[in-house]
């Protein structure tokens, strides 16, 4: 199901480290949008809320609104900023973004059919290599994840980036730069149990770049 996110913010004029360290003592998280040709704007969020966002995987990969007294805007997370040893964010960043937008995101991958994998039910074993792509497409058309079927994959076999099934206008960054082909990329493989798996697939591939 398509989720909908909204931030509820404010508006925020003080800058600099003393009026950022107010706010996270009121229970605020500074921030600050950019881009879009116009003038970057700092506003600041509620931690309790913004925390209950970031607990769904999908706030990473949305299209997000950003309500600030009553003017929404269509903006990405670009940057979070959390405390190092306390489970607390101190700042983040957001970007706007119109529908014809091309943008780059980090998208999750999903794994379907794992367990009724013809793979899995011969006794194999699923190494995933990734869990995350980074995708460029017009805003409009970001995915909140990508889906990768293992139904068919086999004891032995590897699904690379250049297997995968992509949304219509989504491209991945990795496959844009030079010949497909090139290179190739594992994204998650089927193997016996036992015989070495990543490990051995490692050594066998000796310096072989991935």
């Amino acid at each position: 199901m398509q989720e909908n996110f909204e931030i509820a913010a404010v508006s925020r004029s003080e800058q600099g480290k003393g009026a950022s360290r107010r706010l996270r003592r009121e229970g605020m998280v500074p921030g600050i949008i950019y881009g879009g040709g116009k003038d970057p704007e700092m506003f600041a969020t509620k931690h309790n809320e913004l925390i209950q966002h970031l607990d769904n995987e999908a706030f990473y990969s949305h299209i997000l609104a950003v309500n600030i007294g009553g003017k929404k805007q269509k903006v990405v997370l670009k940057d979070l900023q959390r405390h190092p040893s306390k489970p607390f964010v101190t700042h983040i960043d957001l970007l706007r973004v119109a529908d014809a937008d091309r943008i780059k995101m980090h998208v999750p991958l999903h794994f379907i059919n794992e367990e009724t994998s013809v793979g899995v039910k011969t006794g194999g074993q699923i190494s995933h290599h990734m869990t995350d792509v980074e995708v460029i497409c017009a805003a409009k058309d970001l995915p909140e994840f990508i889906e990768i079927d293992m139904a068919n994959v086999e004891v032995g076999q590897i699904v690379h980036l250049q297997d995968m099934q992509l949304p219509e206008g989504v491209e991945l960054v990795a496959l844009s730069h030079g010949e497909v082909g090139e290179h190739e990329f594992p994204v998650v493989s089927i193997h016996a149990r036992g015989a070495g798996g990543e490990e051995e697939a490692s050594e066998e591939g000796g310096d072989a770049e991935v």
